[in-house]
């Protein structure tokens, strides 16, 4: 069943760019090789995404693959665990920002959340959007729902509409479980519209893909970006060869 608040008469999506758009597509696996990078960024470049998520150190090689085009530079701060200090973050946000992030992914301190220092919390995430908001930057709040009960989950959306931040995200993808419908709902009732959603970790078809956009997401981390977009394309198709000609 939906939230009272989920957008239930959402419009379906109709076009190539409306899905491709909402894809961030993820290059964080520590294995990655520079090939694999480079070939990830291609990736993001053919299919047109919003965005190509990057490991810091990757960056400006980033960067300088995608110039030129409309695919964003995004990358990760105080990842995959949250438990850097303040100013670590801010540190990692800002040197990334110079190298030409343009959208910056922090996890939010999981362990001081679960404790329920939510002043703490919510004025790391205040400093953190400040500064990414100075560079002209997005910012994404990392939750990793794994580990929270609903009504942390509620605080940190709150805390997160306080500060400013523009996004608030699932998970990271390396905890034991990702994206759920039933936190997307949860999220989008507590996000919106201040805040946008963003899902993460187990976003694999596109199945799931149109699902998380249907209870509210504008945004959806995928490494089967690939997969996704080729099966909308040949959706696409068959709805075009469907209509009746004239």
């Amino acid at each position: 069943m939906r939230s009272e608040k989920a957008p239930a008469d959402r419009p379906p999506l109709t076009t190539y760019e409306q899905l491709a758009k909402m894809i961030d597509h993820s290059l964080l696996r520590p294995q990655l090789t520079e090939q694999d990078v480079i070939q990830g960024c291609q990736v993001a470049l053919r299919y047109r995404v919003a965005n190509v998520t990057v490991r810091p150190a990757d960056v400006e090689l980033a960067v300088s693959l995608v110039q030129g085009s409309d695919v964003k530079v995004g990358t990760v701060a105080g990842f995959p665990h949250g438990s850097s200090t303040t100013a670590t973050k801010l540190f990692e946000t800002e040197d990334v920002l110079k190298r030409g992030a343009q959208e910056v992914d922090v996890v939010i301190n999981i362990g001081r959340l679960l404790s329920r220092q939510f002043r703490y919390v919510e004025e790391e995430i205040r400093q953190i959007t400040e500064l990414c908001h100075a560079y002209g930057a997005i910012v994404k709040i990392i939750f990793e729902n794994a580990y929270l009960t609903d009504d942390l989950k509620i605080a940190a959306c709150q805390m997160c509409k306080a500060a400013g931040a523009d996004f608030a995200k699932t998970s990271t993808g390396f905890a034991p479980s990702g994206a759920t419908l039933e936190d997307l709902r949860l999220m989008y009732k507590h996000c919106a519209p201040e805040v946008k959603v963003k899902a993460a970790g187990g976003v694999r078809t596109l199945e799931a893909a149109i699902q998380v956009y249907e209870v509210g997401c504008s945004r959806l981390g995928a490494t089967a970006t690939v997969e996704i977009l080729e099966a909308w394309k040949r959706r696409l198709d068959q709805i075009a060869a469907c209509k009746p000609s004239g």
